[in-house]
C-alpha cells in the first residue's frame, strides 16, 4: 500500500481521479476559492454557490448557498472535485456528498499564511493545476514580519445580533498583518455576540464595517455608534483569500 496518500487540510484522504491528469470538472462552495480557480482555468468550474460573485462574469450553474448547497444538483454535475471550507461549509453537507461518491477537498484557513499554504496544496495536490502568479506575489507581500500596531479596531460581521471578529480568524490575522489591533483578538469565541453599546465603548480607534457577510452601508451601521468613528470597507478585501489578497494589501495597508 502506498504511504503518500493525498489528504485535505483536515486529513481526509482524497481518492485518485478516475482518469489521469488534472481536475476538469470542479464545483466550488467557497467564494474566495471560486475566484482563485477562475484565475487559472474558469472553464473547468462547473458549479458555484450563489455567493461566488467574483469574477463578475462567471457563468456557471449555481448550487444555492454555502450553508445550504443543493447536494443532489452538485452530484448531478458529475464533478471531479468539490472544494469546501471548514468554516464556510457544513460538515453534514460534506459527508452527504462523500456518501454519494463525490470527491471533496476541505480547506481549513484561520490565518493568512494558512491560506497561502492551503491554496498552494489545493493547486498542487488536489487540482493538479499550475499555481497562479498572484499566489507567489501574495506570499511575498504577506509573509513579512508583523508591522507595529498603529490603530485599534473592532470588526462587526453582523447586526441584530451584533457579532464581531474574535480570535482565531483569517480576518483577524489579516488585520494584524496590516498593523491593526483587533480589540477582540483574545476573546474566547471566534465570532462573539455583543451588545452594541459595549462594542461602541470598547476603546477602538475605529469600527470597520465590511459589506459582507452583512451588508453594512452608510445608512445601515454607522448610526449605531456615538463614541467610535466608523469606516465602511470592502468585505472581499477584508475576508476573502485569493487574488483579493493583492488588492487588500495595496488598499488596506497603511504607513
Amino acid at each position: 500500500m502506498p504511504t503518500d496518500v493525498t489528504r485535505d487540510d483536515l486529513g481526509h484522504p482524497l481518492e485518485p481521479f478516475a482518469a489521469a491528469g488534472p481536475a476538469r470538472r470542479v464545483v466550488s462552495l467557497v467564494p474566495s476559492i471560486t475566484e482563485s480557480l477562475a484565475s487559472v482555468d474558469p472553464g473547468s468550474i462547473v458549479g458555484a454557490t450563489d455567493w461566488c460573485t467574483h469574477p463578475t462574469d462567471l457563468d456557471v450553474p449555481r448550487v444555492r448557498g454555502t450553508k445550504n448547497p443543493d447536494v443532489a444538483k452538485i452530484a448531478q454535475l458529475s464533478p471531479d472535485l468539490v472544494i469546501a471550507n471548514k468554516e464556510e461549509n457544513r460538515e453534514l453537507d460534506v459527508r452527504r456528498l462523500r456518501e454519494r461518491g463525490v470527491r471533496v477537498w476541505v480547506t481549513d484557513i484561520e490565518t493568512v499564511p494558512q491560506a497561502l499554504s492551503s491554496l498552494g496544496r489545493l493547486f498542487d495536490e488536489a487540482l493538479r493545476w499550475p499555481r497562479p502568479s498572484w499566489l507567489e506575489a501574495a506570499t511575498e507581500l504577506w509573509t513579512a514580519p508583523m508591522p507595529p500596531v498603529h490603530r485599534r479596531v473592532a470588526i462587526p460581521v453582523w447586526r441584530d445580533p451584533w457579532m464581531v471578529v474574535g480570535s482565531r480568524t483569517f480576518t483577524g490575522d489579516l488585520a494584524r498583518r496590516l498593523g491593526l489591533d483587533n480589540v477582540y483578538a483574545d476573546h474566547p469565541e471566534r465570532y462573539p455576540s455583543l451588545d452594541v453599546a459595549d462594542l461602541d465603548a470598547a476603546g477602538a480607534d475605529a469600527i470597520l464595517l465590511p459589506d459582507e457577510p452583512y451588508v453594512f452601508t452608510s445608512a445601515d451601521g454607522p448610526e449605531a455608534f456615538t463614541l467610535t468613528p466608523t469606516e465602511l470597507v470592502s468585505g472581499r478585501l477584508l475576508t476573502w483569500y485569493g487574488p483579493s489578497l493583492i488588492d487588500a494589501h495595496e488598499s488596506l495597508a497603511r504607513d
